[in-house]
């Protein structure tokens, strides 16, 4: 048969509430087939275009029909589900009748609406129950008596590469085993339950059960549902009979595969965790993009030889025939429609484009039974034969014993799983009575299934348990009723056995009671057990009443709502019409004292929030693993503003402008209970260790002997490393009136909690590091404008108040102002064995013109000192290494609440500290505006005595006036001193004019400069309002010229390049006024 491309379809779906919260906006358009996106970043540029089979609009144009499914609005192109299989489900069962296999597989980001396309949600059916449902319909028109059919309907799990089976409550130790077909070529899952289905309803209840069951599953191993692949297969057989009276098998195996969330490796921000190689989450993902991308060059024709790596995973094996093999392939890429998800999107569509590029060759499976009968007897027989031999091993020669008897091991368990695979084949063409017989058993094990139909009696007058999931497709899916007087919840190991029965992480062997009396439900933690139960979000301590959908949290992950429908008035009136996970996670983290409202957030701190919500419950769960395994490791999750991030700075744009809200970080704080020490994970390595803690877990109940793992392949263990333990800010205000700064500023961690303190100054100075004196102070910092400016920072002395932080304790800033793309960092030495460290360092910084934008950072940055303190693995105190980890937890979060009675609810933990620093430094700034203000009053003070102590004949009013003017506008000492110097010339003019010859003629001349006028009254000093701004810098030079006998008739206008700004109106923009002399 000629080669034949997989089919790809894409599919949009609406924003969800998240989306909508972060008024996100639409990136993608469809024309045809025809998908394109558009950069948020960079909108005006052309947007990227994609060319598919099917390219499918969901995100608007539809409305909700009385039956509760969507359907298109008139003119809209909006494509409903039912659109979606005629499409792409009809074809998978066209091709099924034929005889060909067929698989469809779903690919996208979590949350993309994979599961919506493949299972749907309510009355909106998707391709997997459509097709199952027509399957039935079509051969239910069956009218050849010579024709029947058999169909076998089988579920699994594929997560952190171990295989699951969903229709069986019990899997091996390590998940079921995959192994290879030597004859066919084909792989397959050893073990995998099959079940004969006669139905769609009998279909419905099995995936009702591979849907409760992966619930359990993911709660009691705390596997995340959006991280595992699920595959239902469908085997569909048409035996028909010849004139002859033998029978031939038409046999079509269609793959329907739900695949994990494609969010990428790298988005994670696990780069950099010497783990990172260890866990296998992502293995399946990426091997099978390597498969795609094999497969993809193989169709261009390509002449190198490129081995496709089937073999790299569980996943990439099993879906061996969907992809370059004897299959019809369809893949149906789902699409967020929002731009804060374009990478993740355009990563999606960039995969689908590869994958249409694969071709197959299917070919009609087809065989005549008797012969296909045979061969496998005969195969069979010979298998037998060769395990009694003990097989034969070729080129044995020169192998130990050891290896000898380990190869014949293998050889033998190979057979062996031969001889099953073929026993199944056999039992898969069994006669009609046979398999008549095995329908009717499977339907007896169905329908002891208890389905969501079978409930909805009881739902409506019995009290019930609900459980909720961060899956909407497993929430609501495993019930527990409450009928009886007394409900007992705990551990199956328990006895007598618990009507509630529960695994995993914090489930005591009883772990609670609940009591029914006439319709009041009460629950209480069982006695003398030190169980984990939380309602509402608190802890239960006692019995408490519960009402009509109240929430309850058993251990670490078991959710559950409490539905009461004959107390429906006792719920909460503000409590939504529905419950969901994210609700109750929600209420889990504001009773912690993170806020999760999102009215006034920016970008960055919705991301946060959304990261709080995700990881508050995995960092439950992480701590339930730590103390179960008695690791003396403690978790919590801490929210890091920009100004207590390490290399951070609170200043945005090279530290010109001040963005209070960015650079948000949420990270895990891993603490060692024994001495203290403490790491900071980014989001990504405690992701990607949480999946390794799981696998170590998992292990541990699989009875594995966890001392024999290495402490370097522990995902608990750490090497100790420096640690920050907290910032200090200095802000620059006085900057802005060239005046220094000096203070002893408090070192605060990321929650505000004072560390030390740190002795900080900042002086304006000269290039070379000398201190300005007053005269450079400004009442105006525009008179810094196009300037050249210089500033020194000199860290100080330090006080530390944990001793655990005297091995070592650094200190480091980032420069302000650096034309660089990363900033430009400068740090101490490191100061050991004391806890009182003399840094004695400094650094001059600066400014080659002021500019506006120097101005506002001086006004509302600051600098960031961030202060290191080194860690070392140290032998613990004697009493603490006989504490359990749930005691040391116990005491380290009492010492804790002993510091801090109440969490103030905020995203930034060093906010307080901050915005004391910042108050703080206005008040020094304040404080020396007033000292001027008050030499000004005490000078000023002083004038008015002067005056009173003279008599009536000496007072002169115009000098006395001169005298309180040049105290008044004074900006330091530089007017004192000019209104000496002028004085001065006073005197010196009042000289000459009584000796001519006692001083050099040039007094007389008419070289008098500008700023010497001759008024109505001689010897008198008035105002003079100029726009001659370099009257003053003549003055100093006729004096000079008087002492010197110099010339200056040819003598241009002093200091040109360091004139002093002027109003209009003569004033100065310091405040002072230009005196002249008449």
């Amino acid at each position: 048969m000629p080669e034949e491309g997989v089919k790809v379809a894409v599919r949009v779906r609406p924003f969800n509430q998240r989306e909508k919260d972060r008024k996100a906006h639409l990136m993608i358009k469809m024309s045809g087939q025809m998908t394109s996106i558009t950069n948020p970043e960079t909108p005006s540029e052309e947007p990227k275009k994609f060319s598919f089979d099917y390219s499918y609009w969901s995100h608007d144009g539809m409305v909700e029909s009385s039956a509760g499914v969507f359907e298109p609005t008139p003119g809209s192109n909006y494509a409903s589900q039912r659109k979606v299989f005629e499409d792409l489900g009809q074809g998978v069962l066209d091709n099924a009748f034929e005889g060909y296999n067929c698989s469809l597989f779903a690919y996208g980001q979590t949350g993309s609406g994979k599961s919506y396309s493949m299972v749907g949600y309510g009355a909106n059916r998707g391709i997997v129950p459509i097709t199952c449902d027509e399957l039935f319909k079509t051969m239910s028109t069956n009218e050849n008596t010579n024709k029947r059919f058999e169909v076998t309907f089988s579920m699994l799990e594929i997560y952190n590469e171990q295989v699951r089976d969903l229709l069986s409550r019990e899997n091996p130790k390590g998940g079921l085993q995959v192994r290879q077909n030597p004859k066919l070529g084909y792989f397959y899952v050893e073990g995998l339950k099959k079940v004969p289905v006669g139905s769609y309803v009998e279909i419905e209840k099995r995936m009702d059960q591979g849907t409760a069951n992966r619930t359990v599953a993911s709660t009691n191993m705390n596997a995340t549902s959006s991280r595992a692949h699920t595959v239902v297969s469908i085997t569909f057989d048409q035996i028909i009979k010849n004139e002859s009276g033998s029978e031939t098998k038409k046999s079509s195996v269609m793959n329907l595969v739900d695949l994990a969330g494609s969010e990428r490796a790298d988005s994670t921000g696990a780069t950099g965790d010497r783990l990172k190689e260890g866990a296998n989450i992502n293995k399946s993902l990426s091997a099978l993009g390597n498969v795609i991308s094999a497969l993809a060059d193989l169709s261009t024709g390509s002449k190198k030889k490129i081995v496709v790596p089937y073999r790299d995973s569980v996943l990439t094996k099993l879906l061996q025939n969907a992809l370059g093999g004897n299959s019809k392939t369809i893949m149906i890429a789902a699409l967020s429609p929002a731009d804060i998800n374009y990478d993740e999107t355009l990563s999606t569509l960039r995969y689908a484009d590869r994958a249409k590029k694969i071709k197959n060759k299917a070919v009609i499976n087809e065989n005549p039974m008797d012969k296909l009968i045979r061969e496998l007897k005969e195969e069979n027989d010979r298998l037998k034969k060769a395990m009694e031999s003990g097989g034969m091993i070729e080129g044995s020669a020169g192998m130990s014993p050891e290896e000898l008897e380990r190869m014949k091991k293998e050889m033998e368990e190979q057979i062996r799983a031969q001889l099953m695979a073929n026993q199944a084949m056999l039992s898969e063409n069994d006669s009609k009575e046979d398999w008549d017989a095995k329908l009717r058993a499977a339907q007896s094990e169905t329908d002891e299934l208890k389905g969501v139909g079978s409930q909805s009696t009881r739902r409506s007058k019995d009290p019930y348990l609900i459980n909720l999931n961060e899956d909407p497709m497993l929430s609501g899916v495993i019930c527990h009723f409450l009928d009886s007087d007394k409900t007992t919840v705990g551990r199956k190991d328990a006895k007598p056995l618990p009507d509630v029965c529960l695994s995993g992480l914090s489930i005591q062997k009883l772990h609670a009671i609940i009591t029914n009396k006439n319709g009041n439900i009460e629950i209480s933690p069982a006695p003398g057990s030190a169980s984990k139960t939380k309602v509402n979000g608190l802890p239960l301590s006692d019995t408490k009443v519960l009402s009509h959908k109240d929430r309850i949290l058993f251990g670490s992950n078991h959710m559950y709502v409490i539905m009461n429908p004959k107390m429906t008035d006792t719920a909460d009136k503000n409590l939504p019409n529905t419950i969901d996970w994210d609700f109750a996670q929600k209420e889990i983290a504001e009773i912690k004292g993170f806020a999760t409202h999102s009215l006034g957030l920016t970008k960055d701190q919705m991301i946060a929030q959304e990261q709080v919500l995700e990881m508050l419950p995995m960092v439950s769960e992480v701590n339930a693993v730590s103390e179960e395994l008695d690791k003396r490791k403690s978790f919590e999750v801490v929210l890091i503003s920009a100004a207590a991030q390490e290399g951070v700075d609170v200043s945005s744009n090279n530290g010109t402008r001040y963005d209070e809200g960015s650079a948000v970080r949420v990270m895990v704080k891993m603490t060692n209970l024994l001495n203290s020490n403490t790491w900071l994970w980014q989001r990504g390595k405690f992701l990607n260790r949480r999946y390794l803690i799981q696998d170590l877990y998992q292990r541990f109940l699989d009875g594995d002997d966890l001392s024999k793992v290495s402490k370097e392949e522990d995902p608990f263990w750490e090497p100790p490393e420096e640690v920050l333990i907290g910032t200090a800010n200095a802000f620059l205000q006085s900057l802005s009136y060239a005046l220094d700064f000096e203070d002893q500023l408090m070192i605060t961690d990321y929650k505000g909690q004072e560390e030390g303190t740190l002795a900080v100054t900042v002086t304006p100075c000269d290039a070379k590091g000398k201190p300005a004196d007053e005269e450079t102070f400004v009442e105006d910092p525009t008179e810094q404008l196009n300037k050249p400016f210089y500033f020194k920072v000199v860290v100080g002395k330090a006080e530390i108040n944990k001793s655990r932080f005297s091995r070592g304790i650094r200190v480091q800033f980032a420069l302000p102002f650096s034309n660089k793309k990363e900033p430009e960092v400068v740090q101490t030495q490191v100061m050991k064995n004391t806890l009182s460290p003399e840094f004695k360092f400094s650094k001059v910084l600066s400014i080659n013109k002021v500019q506006k934008k120097h101005l506002e950072f001086f006004d509302h940055g600051c600098l960031t000192f961030y202060v290191f303190g080194m860690q070392e693995d140290t032998l613990p105190e004697p009493n603490l290494s006989k504490l359990t980890t749930k005691e040391l937890r116990q005491r380290n979060n009492m010492k804790e609440n002993a510091d801090t009675t109440v969490r103030r609810k905020t995203l930034f933990g060093n906010d307080i500290a901050s915005d004391q620093s910042h108050l703080k430094a206005e008040v020094v700034l304040l404080q020396r505006k007033h000292d001027r203000l008050v030499q000004k009053e005490r000078r000023i003070q002083e004038i008015c005595k002067e005056w009173e102590k003279k008599q009536e004949s000496e007072r002169q009013f115009d000098p006395f006036y001169r005298a309180v003017s040049a105290a008044a506008f004074s900006t330091g000492t530089r007017l004192k001193t000019r209104v000496q110097m002028l004085n001065q010339m006073l005197r010196l003019q009042k000289a000459v004019k009584k000796d001519d010859t006692s001083v050099s003629p040039q007094l007389n001349s008419p070289v008098v400069p500008p700023i010497l006028r001759t008024s109505a009254a001689p010897g008198s000093i008035s105002r003079q309002k100029t726009m001659d701004p370099s009257i003053v810098l003549q003055g100093q030079k006729f004096v000079r010229s008087l002492k010197t006998g110099s010339d200056l008739s040819n003598n241009k206008p002093a200091g040109g390049g360091m004139k002093r700004p002027t109003s209009a109106g003569g004033n100065r923009s310091d405040g002072s006024k230009a005196c002249v002399i008449q």
